[in-house]
């Protein structure tokens, strides 16, 4: 028995050499030292206005920050950049996952890009409901653009926001063009009967398509066709050319369908491989047509102010929503109320009057 215990396990664990530090401490503690020093709202705007990529970063994570403490210096911050924004065009980008919205925007930036423009990309990614976690890999799909000199890629995550666009991309819009970038792409997370907010804040509204899909007949309803400037049937490359065009011609009668646009511009459908960037250059001789025309008629002023008064009220809305959330005495009743409705003690309309009340009592 005690040769037994006395006999090793053929799995028993040799001892060895100790495994080093993965890491230097010094090395380390230099790390710690300069992530707590953080700029002042002064030297991040005085960096935008340089055109210092990593400020500009570091501005708009302040911007779309969530914690409160943040709020005052990412006003400071949007305040100093406004008088320098609103020098830019600004185009949305929108269609169904796989249409290949991220291709064609490397595509049309890097021809932007040789063209003498700057581009920012703010590339709206889906926000997870169950983990609320975000991809965010438009970098890694944009693998030409992201190493442009003239080329700014912020990927953000979509959270709660209707729309497809992220909750602070209208003030991202502003630091972007501080920056100095003229041209502001906005692609959003995919086409739906929500994209009010992404149309509210761009010039042009560009709408991607692929043919073959079984869409087509989605060309004669309401909603995101009303709002596209122009409709883009991308992947017209290969054995798909032929269904592309057809598409294209299908798209340009359901067009003539809408009633006139305020603008006074007629929506035009296109096609374009984002593969072998054919018709890439049509794509933005029409956009150029849209803007030569919006100007002359003074509409594209008309709809800037517009949409700034639609953004002061949605500002107000959602400040008061974020106000009402993490008011100390909401916080409380919230939790009790949520409860109270889940075992029908209370009905849900009853619970919201009560919080409501106990809100504008405070």
């Amino acid at each position: 028995m005690n040769e037994k215990q006395n006999k090793k396990s053929a799995l028993h664990e040799k001892e060895g050499i100790p495994q080093p530090e993965s890491f230097s401490a010094s090395s380390l503690e230099k790390i710690s030292k300069s992530r707590k020093i953080q700029p002042s709202a002064t030297e991040l705007i005085t960096g935008i206005l340089a055109h210092d990529k990593v400020a500009l970063s570091r501005g708009i994570t302040l911007v779309e920050s969530t914690n409160l403490t943040h709020l005052a210096k990412a006003n400071e911050i949007i305040s100093g950049c406004l008088p320098y924004a609103n020098k830019s065009v600004r185009i949305g980008i929108t269609g169904v996952p796989g249409v290949g919205k991220s291709t064609f925007i490397e595509s049309f930036g890097k021809y932007l890009t040789s063209l003498g423009k700057k581009v920012a990309v703010l590339a709206i990614d889906p926000s997870s409901t169950i983990s609320h976690g975000s991809i965010l890999g438009d970098k890694t799909r944009m693998e030409e653009l992201v190493k442009d000199e003239n080329a700014y890629i912020r990927p953000s995550a979509s959270g709660e926001t209707l729309g497809g666009v992220a909750r602070k991309t209208r003030e991202t819009i502003i630091l972007c063009e501080a920056a100095g970038f003229d041209t502001i792409i906005i692609e959003t997370v995919g086409v739906g009967q929500s994209e009010t907010a992404v149309h509210s804040m761009v010039d042009f509204f560009l709408l991607l398509k692929i043919s073959g899909a079984g869409d087509e007949l989605q060309g004669i309803k309401r909603g995101i066709m009303e709002m596209a400037d122009a409709v883009v049937i991308n992947k017209a490359d290969g054995d798909n050319i032929n269904k592309a065009k057809l598409t294209k011609t299908e798209f340009n009668r359901a067009l003539h369908l809408f009633p006139a646009k305020k603008s006074g511009w007629i929506p035009t459908a296109a096609t374009c491989s984002a593969i072998t960037r054919e018709g890439i250059d049509k794509v933005w001789e029409t956009i150029s047509n849209y803007f030569e025309l919006v100007k002359a008629n003074h509409y594209f002023e008309e709809k800037r102010k517009e949409q700034n008064q639609y953004w002061m009220m949605e500002t107000i809305n959602e400040q008061l929503k974020s106000n009402f959330y993490n008011h100390a005495d909401i916080i409380k009743l919230l939790e009790a109320n949520k409860k109270a409705v889940a075992n029908n003690e209370i009905s849900p309309f009853a619970a919201a009057m009560q919080l409501l009340e106990k809100y504008f009592k405070k």
